[in-house]
């Protein structure tokens, strides 16, 4: 009888999972040569108001072209421009969920104002409503996870905004940039979000760590968990060591044990 009500039990928690609607917003900095303190990369990838060849977006480990390939989600819709900053707007579906992420590809040269409306997202200001279909997603202020991937523009500049935490909702960050912990910090605890996962040092936020922990969330891994999952597709792709990797990619605001 107990084995059977596990099982009703655990077969409702799937469910509700997977029927209740999560959303993603995913603020991308394009990488610029030009406008940004960055060690120059190709040319072509390093074209910060060219979207389609960029290293953050159209390239293969871009956000727009590793979760356009991946299996687990689904292209909804593209929209050039929606707004001053942004040269490209993408909505996704995840395929066994009810899950949705919009994704922002903000020109190179405009990382400061890209770094305010992620800050100011995570405090809860500024919802963005998207319908599709007869479903209204909420994004923006109003998502379930936050992530910023891209150049850290904090090592060089300070920022000004609405970093209040507005409500008390507790939203979630991913932030893949160099050293995003110790730079982003100060800003992220006036916010009241709690970030799930940031570097301790120098990376390349690509596509494919942010999946995998978005993987995570996704199924209400915890945070650890959600972490390790990280960790392990950043060392398959870049070869740096397991133990390297996790002591890169941490969770929360204390430090992260590390495991040999």
């Amino acid at each position: 009888m107990k084995k059977v009500i596990l099982f009703f039990a655990f077969t409702l928690c799937v469910k509700l999972c997977y029927s209740q609607i999560k959303t993603i917003h995913v603020f991308v900095a394009l990488c610029d040569n030009k406008n940004q303190g960055i060690v120059p990369v190709p040319e072509k990838l390093g074209n910060g108001q060219d979207a389609k060849n960029n290293l953050y977006w159209g390239a293969m480990y871009g956000v727009k072209s590793y979760f356009k390939r991946s299996k687990d989600w689904v292209l909804v819709t593209t929209e050039k421009n929606p707004k001053k900053n942004i040269l490209e707007r993408l909505l996704y579906k995840h395929k066994l969920t009810n899950t949705y992420l919009l994704a922002d590809a903000y020109d190179g040269k405009y990382i400061k104002q890209t770094t305010i409306d992620f800050l100011e997202a995570n405090a809860g200001h500024n919802p963005i409503n998207i319908k599709h279909e007869s479903v209204s997603l909420s994004f923006g202020g109003d998502s379930n996870l936050l992530a910023y991937v891209g150049h850290d523009g904090l090592m060089e500049f300070d920022v000004e905004g609405n970093f209040t935490s507005k409500n008390v909702n507790k939203r979630a960050a991913i932030i893949l940039a160099c050293i995003s912990k110790e730079f982003f910090k100060p800003y992220l605890v006036q916010t009241n979000s709690s970030p799930l996962v940031w570097t301790t040092g120098l990376m390349a936020p690509e596509a494919y760590t942010l999946k995998a922990a978005i993987d995570g969330w996704i199924i209400n891994e915890t945070d650890l968990q959600i972490r390790e999952r990280a960790a392990q597709a950043y060392h398959k792709h870049q070869k740096c060591g397991i133990r390297g990797a996790r002591n890169l990619l941490v969770t929360g605001y204390k430090k992260t044990l590390t495991f040999l």
